[in-house]
């Protein structure tokens, strides 16, 4: 399906966001409301399962934030992405930071890197969304511990274009608990160096979506020599491992 029609319908009802990060919509239009999630739900249709791996395009994301709860305040500050292309990082990536008008915490400050002064005159939260999507177009999205950044997601696209977020996100833990049963650590830095690939730009949003880039195209050269040849195959080897 063309993922065009559903940018160019929520950049035609921009004026009538909120420019506050979590501001809503006012008047809302109901027949654009209907268009958007009759998009989503073709979206939501688009069947990723059986394509083999080697053909299988994903968009890699990762998102930081000034906490872990949207529904108690916490909120986006930086999104970046990268694209996996026929099994291989491609080097088309997005990123942007995201408005955010208070003080950020000494430990976000020290974990990200980031400052007030680096997000006061950043584009807000709803115009950064579109970006992305445009970007990812109707790509599935991959992420690393996926519950964070589909929270956040959810949480925001409801609050801003009173939609659910119906992208499919596809988790590694689901590609590692396969190919290697016995590891019990979690985080990205340690699996990264378990698997032999470089840790860097570590808390940036958009090296954080590289290094799980890398590590999913590690993790899939794993399950695909354990017989895993798509997504339906992992599904079920899961299964049968619960």
């Amino acid at each position: 399906m063309g993922f065009h029609p559903f940018v160019q319908f929520v950049r035609g009802i921009q004026g009538k966001l909120q420019t506050n990060m979590f501001g809503g919509m006012n008047g809302q239009n109901p027949q654009h409301m209907a268009f958007i999630r009759q998009m989503q739900r073709e979206l939501e249709n688009t069947d990723s399962m059986a394509i083999p791996f080697g053909n299988l395009n994903v968009a890699v994301f990762d998102i930081e934030t000034t906490g872990f709860y949207p529904d108690k305040g916490d909120q986006i500050i930086s999104i970046g992405a990268v694209k996996i292309i026929k099994g291989k990082v491609s080097e088309d990536s997005f990123y942007s930071l995201v408005r955010f008008e208070k003080p950020l915490s000494n430990q976000i400050k020290e974990l990200t890197g980031l400052s007030e002064g680096d997000l006061e005159k950043a584009p807000p939260l709803s115009e950064v969304l579109i970006s992305f999507l445009e970007f990812v177009r109707d790509m599935p999205l991959v992420a690393h511990h996926a519950n964070h950044e589909k929270s956040f997601m959810q949480h925001s696209c409801w609050k801003l274009f009173r939609t659910p977020f119906k992208y499919r996100i596809l988790d590694t833990s689901f590609l590692y608990r396969i190919a290697d049963p016995n590891i019990s650590f979690w985080r990205l830095e340690d699996l990264c160096e378990f698997y032999s690939i470089p840790v860097y730009n570590r808390h940036h949003a958009l090296g954080d979506a590289k290094l799980t880039a890398l590590l999913w195209c590690r993790l899939i050269e794993e399950v695909h020599k354990l017989g895993c040849s798509n997504l339906k195959d992992v599904y079920e080897r899961l299964a049968r491992f619960s």
